[in-house]
């Protein structure tokens, strides 16, 4: 069955490897600029009006440590798009062209980065589901939209900025998925050939 879906698209009239990197790479960059300056915008608003970068609800160190690894691969993965946008511009040129290998690396990179950043984008989120859950779970169940708890240790609440970074992290997710679909496409393209690299002809 798989083969048979391989086969249909190979069939397919399709545009030129050169135009694939050109227009995925331009696209997944502005997904990740538009999705991205979320985060960084509230991020900048926690550390600028609020008294600590980590809002009044204070997180688990794994998570703090699994943001910033995400937002440095959503950095990388944006940049490595932007890559494919000049690689694209090479394929275009017959003197500047690169080599399979390397293009199979270059996507290749991009596939293994998209995928971490979605792994640690999701663990992010079911650690701070749980962490949410266990606070609802210990305050009484009153059904009011602000929930703050007080024992041995310091006092800390849970407001709207939670479901606000919880929002985030979905938008987040969401352009991540579609960065890896965009590096598994252009994976797809590269390993079944192109006229620049003597394939089959396809639409310029």
């Amino acid at each position: 069955m798989l083969k048979e879906m391989i086969e249909k698209l190979r069939t397919l009239p399709r545009f030129s490897l050169a135009g694939s990197f050109k227009r995925l790479g331009w696209t997944g960059f502005w997904i990740q600029v538009m999705v991205g300056a979320l985060p960084v915008v509230l991020m900048g608003y926690l550390i600028v009006f609020a008294q600590s970068p980590s809002g009044p609800r204070m997180g688990l160190p794994i998570v703090e440590y699994l943001t910033f690894a995400d937002l440095l691969l959503m950095v990388f993965t944006t940049f490595w798009f932007y890559r494919y946008t000049r690689i694209g511009q090479r394929i275009a040129d017959p003197a500047l062209r690169p080599a399979e290998t390397q293009l199979t690396r270059a996507v290749w990179i991009g596939v293994v980065a998209s995928s971490l950043a979605i792994l640690f984008t999701i663990i992010v989120m079911f650690v701070e589901l749980g962490h949410l859950l266990f606070y609802f779970l210990s305050a009484p169940q009153a059904g009011v939209p602000v929930i703050q708890t007080t024992g041995l240790g310091p006092s800390s609440w849970v407001s709207a900025v939670d479901m606000i970074s919880l929002l985030s992290l979905v938008f987040t997710l969401t352009a991540e998925v579609f960065v890896l679909i965009f590096s598994l496409w252009l994976l797809f393209r590269v390993m079944e050939g192109s006229p620049e690299y003597g394939g089959a002809q396809v639409q310029a």
